[in-house]
């Protein structure tokens, strides 16, 4: 028996020692002069990396559906030094996708870093959700970085190196109500980049989960909403901008940029967030429970609309501007509002 504990102890040092050195070789990795690839990477979070990664000297380049977004920040990248290459691309297809990196390549060579951003919210009850809804969620959050990755592959394994960053949500970890169909997207990314990075080591690639807890990135205007729809607006809204619950966009960034430096297997940013996992895995039940609470305190499904709308079209009153201010901000300084629709407005 004192043998057997003495191969334990030994076996446990050995491993401890492995991932000690690992952890020391993983802080050498540098975004200098590194061809980074960010999916979304036109407004909030991914604006936001990409800001973080040009100051890095990172060739950035990036992708997203919408041309004019991408132009705007393209401008702001460029005004950091150094222009970015930009494709008008939607995730969800994979020849889009592939012509992405086919011109990044031919732009700035392999990629090194590939950063699977790209994501939709569709808000609302469980009872106005549809297959569709559902589709969606997954074409962009699992099918999106399956495409994405599978281009980015090939290159990284001739290379014998390359990270992959896949975000996904505390929506990946615990179900919230009113968010199902983004949760399943984001659930199936979760495991399918878990499996990634146990298969593609061998190659010498990387791959590292974020779990994001509510961010104040400046999105809530550019998700869908259905049921009740301005009711369901003013809770998403009002929960993205408390800041005590919540984190800004820098602050997540900062997070995602040094958990890929360090190489780790995934990241779950933000205390509420760390202790909802942490409950949620010692006690399910319980917060099963609480989860449906919080559900009954939601906007109910009666009279509510099966059509998705854009939260601009909701806007809390002005009274309420001041619980917002956060987020506003974020959705100014992060390219989260089309300007043409400001002229609109006004």
């Amino acid at each position: 028996m004192k043998q057997l504990d003495k191969i334990v102890l030994g076996l446990a040092a050995g491993g401890a020692a492995l991932w000690f050195v690992s952890r020391l070789k993983a802080t050498r990795f540098s975004f200098k002069n590194k061809t980074v690839f960010v999916t979304g990477g036109s407004r909030g979070l991914g604006l936001v990396m990409a800001r973080k990664l040009t100051k890095s000297g990172a060739r950035v380049a990036m992708c997203a559906r919408d041309e004019r977004e991408l132009e705007r920040a393209a401008e702001d990248l460029s005004r950091l030094g150094c222009a970015p290459f930009t494709a008008v691309a939607d995730v969800a297809s994979a020849g889009e996708v592939r012509d992405a990196i086919r011109q990044t390549e031919r732009e700035f060579g392999g990629i090194d870093v590939l950063i699977n951003n790209a994501g939709i919210i569709a808000a609302g009850p469980l009872s106005t959700m549809t297959r569709e809804d559902f589709e969606d969620a997954l074409n962009v959050s699992f099918w999106g970085c399956y495409n994405t990755v599978e281009a980015v592959l090939p290159g990284m394994k001739a290379r014998q190196s390359g990270r992959i960053v896949n975000i996904s949500s505390i929506g990946g970890k615990i179900a919230i109500p009113h968010l199902v169909p983004y949760c399943v997207g984001k659930f199936a990314l979760a495991g399918y980049s878990q499996g990634l990075r146990a298969e593609l080591a061998q190659y010498g690639i990387t791959v590292t989960t974020i779990f994001p807890g509510l961010m104040r990135t400046g999105s809530p205007r550019n998700a869908l909403f259905k049921g009740q729809q301005s009711a369901e607006y003013g809770w998403f809204k009002l929960s993205d901008s408390l800041p005590f619950l919540t984190v800004s966009a820098e602050h997540a960034a900062n997070d995602i940029l040094e958990a890929v430096r360090r190489g780790e297997a995934e990241r779950i940013i933000s205390l509420p967030a760390q202790f909802g996992v942490l409950l949620n895995s010692l006690c399910p039940e319980f917060t099963s429970n609480l989860l449906s609470l919080s559900n009954r305190l939601l906007p109910s499904d009666e009279n509510g609309s099966d059509e998705a709308r854009p939260g601009k079209e909701f806007e809390l009153p002005q009274g309420l501007s001041a619980l917002t201010v956060l987020t506003d901000q974020a959705a100014q300084r992060n390219n989260e509002i089309d300007p043409l629709d400001d002229e609109q407005e006004s």
